[in-house]
């Protein structure tokens, strides 16, 4: 006998509603115990219908849901109790059911069950924990997409073509006089390698679609006093870094945030870069310099009124990343020579600082990203399609290779692509992916 499994299934505390949730063969069974629908109305499946449930000493009064197997979430018959927002009520509800015969659910369970009785893929699960934790509209919109199952169709179509690649192996072998080898194997190898520029064109967005999920890393470099500080203050719009005329205020690095255009941009005010006999200021001039190469883009500061020092034409010739030189302090006199891809600011007076935002924007953003194609949303996912270009790439350099053999690593392709919509993936993973889930999705 399969458990039915309960859970609270929003989130604890004051509210308009709460939301606790059955699944399995008992479902109903149990929650006829405690709900009595008004004037004992029949229970139609998918209708909400309002009730009292019973509470022992008193009752609460709600609505109830059935949603019939296998037209359910899970693919198993469910119940969902919309309750009086509140921490009490809610407990004490989930307590009756337990006492009821219901099992507490485990992190991510009903969305498992909704994979192991293919009601979703893995791929569309990974989205959904996406949609949840998404903190900007770009990360939602990426989510969306995964959730949709874009991503789950194109893998399906690159497993049926090496299906097909597979089929025309197997009765070359069962017929092998009747079988042009050579053609076969030019056949073979000309599908193959559009799978490769598939795939790599899967890779490249799933790249891209990186800022979008982890956001834009953004450090703010230069010496010290040109401004880095007041320039964080100015674009995220809040006192974040201490602002003072004294050299060096800045030890650590500072991190703040906002949402541009539905993106997140992740912003890192460094300590100035020059020699420092202090140890603590030294640690966090290490500390910037390394984020000349970590971040996917630098801002380097430099003030309008002062010529560029010798200390920031080193930075600038150490510098590999995608840069825009910010020129502060455009409310001065200026003397600095002009400097390509410039934009002038004033964080003193919050002059500029949109332009600078809509120029971070399209620097490190653009038209890098097209929300309505399918892309991987995560790490595993992405490792997988590299692992896969990889045995196409073997593939299709072995040209020496017997059939049998081309066939052996056209399988090894389709389970490695199978892993990302859990087809072939291995139930310890699967397990993992699931626990990232809270309790009651």
């Amino acid at each position: 006998m399969n458990k039915t499994i309960v859970a609270i299934s929003t989130p604890l505390g004051s509210g308009a509603i709460s939301i606790v949730r059955l699944s399995g063969e008992n479902a109903l069974k149990i929650a006829r115990k405690f709900f009595t629908p008004i004037k004992n109305q029949k229970i139609v499946p998918r209708m909400m219908h309002l009730g009292k449930l019973d509470l022992g000493e008193s009752f609460e009064k709600c609505l109830m849901v059935y949603f019939p197997s296998p037209n359910s979430y899970t693919g198993e018959d469910m119940i969902e109790f919309h309750l009086h927002g509140g921490i009490i009520v809610t407990q004490l509800v989930q307590s009756k059911l337990l006492e009821a015969g219901a099992k507490l659910a485990e992190a991510g369970e009903f969305t498992k069950l909704a994979f192991l009785n293919g009601k979703l893929s893995l791929d569309e699960a990974e989205g959904i924990i996406d949609e949840i934790n998404s903190e900007s509209e770009a990360e939602l919109r990426v989510a969306l997409s995964s959730a949709d199952g874009k991503l789950k169709q194109e893998i399906l179509n690159h497993q049926e073509l090496l299906k097909n690649i597979l089929a025309e192996i197997e009765v070359s072998l069962d017929y092998p006089e009747e079988t042009e080898f050579a053609e076969l194997k030019t056949s073979i190898f000309d599908k193959l390698f559009k799978l490769k520029q598939k795939l790599e064109n899967l890779i490249l967005v799933a790249e891209q679609t990186k800022l979008v999920k982890n956001g834009v890393s953004i450090a703010i470099i230069g010496r010290t006093n040109v401004g880095k500080s007041s320039l964080l203050n100015a674009l995220v719009g809040e006192e974040k870094a201490i602002v003072t005329d004294i050299e060096g205020t800045t030890r650590d690095i500072v991190e703040a945030k906002i949402d541009y255009n539905g993106v997140r941009f992740n912003f890192y005010d460094t300590a100035g870069i020059r020699d420092s006999s202090d140890n603590v200021e030294r640690i966090g001039i290490e500390k910037s310099k390394k984020m000349l190469n970590t971040a996917n883009l630098v801002l380097i500061v430099l003030d309008a009124s002062e010529e560029m020092t010798a200390d920031e034409r080193r930075i600038i010739e150490k510098l590999k990343a995608p840069h825009i030189f910010v020129v502060n302090k455009s409310d001065k006199k200026r003397i600095l020579e002009k400097q390509k891809d410039e934009i002038e600011v004033s964080a003193k007076n919050n002059k500029n600082i949109d332009a600078l935002k809509k120029k971070i924007f399209d620097k490190a953003i653009g038209d890098k990203i097209n929300f309505n194609a399918s892309s991987v949303t995560n790490e595993r996912q992405l490792e997988i399609l590299k692992q896969a270009y990889n045995q196409v790439c073997e593939a299709i350099n072995d040209k020496s290779g017997s059939i049998e053999i081309i066939s052996l690593l056209i399988k090894k392709i389709w389970q490695t692509l199978g892993k990302i919509t859990g087809e072939t993936e291995n139930e310890d993973i699967i397990s993992l992916i699931f626990s990232r889930f809270c309790v009651g999705k």
